[in-house]
């Protein structure tokens, strides 16, 4: 009698990196991190909300090789938190329903398609491409299998975002559904340090306003005092 022994079969490892470079330049860089930080403002109150920048995204379980890493994703019914990669089969099957890519002199034609095709393939519903040197803006969204071109991009709204898409002077501009504007880390700063100096100037008029008020008080009992030593009632006046 044989005894056949259990065939091992060695566990598939899910690298946390594909040895790319998040961006090839500061201009991407700085779109990817503005808009991957604008949306993840937008839905901070909702737990089932995951954004992710430069994150790889692995669709079939069994396979290390069949992955992207958008510039930007958003996983709506997922729960926030760190990942090392977005393993579709341990996240309820849940595709990220939106992705961005931001596009660099270093992306060639055939990339691009070969990530259309992915997006297409594994359940992207909506994908916006945007090339900052150019002040491009393309932008694709899911019918049946296929993931047709959007005809008219300026004034766009996401279905699934709520995000309007502009372009002014050849520059994207995305704004949530309550009219604020997307804005890099260094505009955010700037905002805030307008405000902080207006509420500095309205404290010191109101300071102002108090120091006046105290010494308009001041000369008033001073005259009252005066009246008063020769005799005059100042409330009979």
């Amino acid at each position: 009698m044989v005894t056949q022994l259990p065939i091992q079969t060695a566990e598939i490892i899910y690298p946390d990196s594909d040895g790319q470079l998040m961006a090839d330049n500061t201009l991407q860089y700085r779109w990817i991190v503005t808009i991957q930080g604008g949306l993840d403002s937008l839905f901070q109150n909702d737990p089932n909300v995951f954004v992710a920048g430069d994150l790889l995204w692995y669709p079939v379980e069994g396979s290390n090789v069949i992955r992207r890493a958008p510039d930007v994703m958003v996983a709506i019914g997922r729960p926030k938190g760190d990942r090392g990669s977005y393993q579709q089969w341990r996240e309820e099957n849940i595709p990220p329903q939106v992705v961005f890519e931001i596009l660099s002199p270093g992306n060639s034609v055939k990339e691009m398609v070969a990530k259309h095709n992915f997006y297409r393939r594994y359940g992207v519903e909506e994908y916006y491409l945007y090339d900052p040197d150019k002040g491009d803006l393309t932008g694709w969204i899911r019918d049946g299998e296929e993931l047709p071109e959007i005809e008219q991009m300026l004034g766009w709204v996401s279905p699934r975002l709520g995000i309007r898409f502009e372009l002014s002077q050849g520059q994207l501009e995305i704004y949530r559904p309550d009219g604020e504007k997307f804005v890099s880390y260094v505009e955010l700063a700037r905002q805030k340090e307008v405000v902080q100096q207006e509420l500095e100037q309205e404290k010191q008029r109101a300071e102002q306003e108090k120091q006046r008020a105290e010494q308009a008080e001041e000369e008033l009992e001073t005259l009252r005092a005066l009246l008063a030593q020769k005799g005059i009632n100042p409330d009979e006046l």
